[in-house]
């Protein structure tokens, strides 16, 4: 089983992507990456997921949006649970600029057999696809008082906020079931291996630092599609249905 995590660009951003593999018990890190196009990232997919290969989908972005005007429930759903921790998303509906090609990615998961599983049996093969929000993860995750701020600000505090990340990655989510193994990147992988040297310096760029943002925000999201399917939800949130648009969010742990 894989879980692809796609931190998708709502516009024409470039995308974060990352492929983990349950093997032995254990999550494997496969590839990290950013692509530009919606079409590169398919064939991404089709690569690390071709049919009939079972594998979960973990989008950061609405791929179900049923409201013309407005906020969708899911969104609103996030600020009433997550508003104090600073983690509600932002508003969705078919009026904004984005619907199009967020709707659309969400189709072309479907038309490859990736059926969305706002419910799900777990540990179950298929070929799915959900909705995810990286910042009531890592809240509920590490067990966090707020989210950690790497998106804005200057600069230098979004480092700070990265670094901490990075430390929650390599020290928390070996400790948690799934149990993500950090040792395990490919050779190919070795400049962005999860341990050893991996990030010990933050790039020091906006443009550098954004592309490394969105890959380890990808890796959060192919993280929770794992959680979901190996917990259901008796360890995860489901924020709406099929037919208001969803968010998985995993659970604190210490509400288990």
């Amino acid at each position: 089983m894989k879980f692809l995590g796609i931190d998708l660009g709502w516009r024409s951003q470039p995308s974060g992507l990352c492929c983990l593999a349950w093997e032995d018990g254990q999550l494997h890190l496969l590839d990290l990456d950013r692509l530009e196009t919606i079409e590169e990232i398919l064939n991404w997919i089709d690569t690390w997921a071709p049919a009939p290969e079972s594998a979960m989908i973990a989008v950061d972005a609405p791929t179900l949006i049923p409201n013309t005007t407005g906020t969708r429930l899911p969104d609103k759903l996030t600020h009433k649970y997550f508003g104090r921790y600073h983690a509600g998303c932002y508003p969705a509906n078919l009026g904004l600029p984005f619907a199009q090609r967020t709707v659309g990615f969400g189709l072309s998961l479907k038309s490859r057999g990736f059926a969305h599983a706002p419910t799900i049996e777990p540990q179950q093969p298929g070929r799915y696809q959900i909705e995810v929000f990286p910042h009531p993860a890592i809240v509920n995750l590490f067990s966090l008082e707020r989210i950690l701020k790497y998106k804005k600000g200057k600069l230098a505090e979004r480092q700070i906020e990265l670094i901490k990340l990075r430390q929650y990655i390599v020290n928390s989510l070996p400790n948690l079931t799934p149990k993500l193994d950090v040792s395990s990147a490919s050779s190919s992988l070795r400049p962005l291996r999860l341990g050893g040297s991996f990030l010990l310096e933050i790039p020091s760029t906006l443009a550098t630092f954004k592309a490394l943002e969105d890959k380890l925000d990808s890796l959060i999201c192919a993280y929770v599609g794992a959680h979901w399917w190996y917990w259901g939800l008796e360890r995860n949130l489901v924020l709406g249905d099929d037919t208001t648009g969803y968010i998985v969010v995993p659970k604190n742990r210490f509400e288990f």
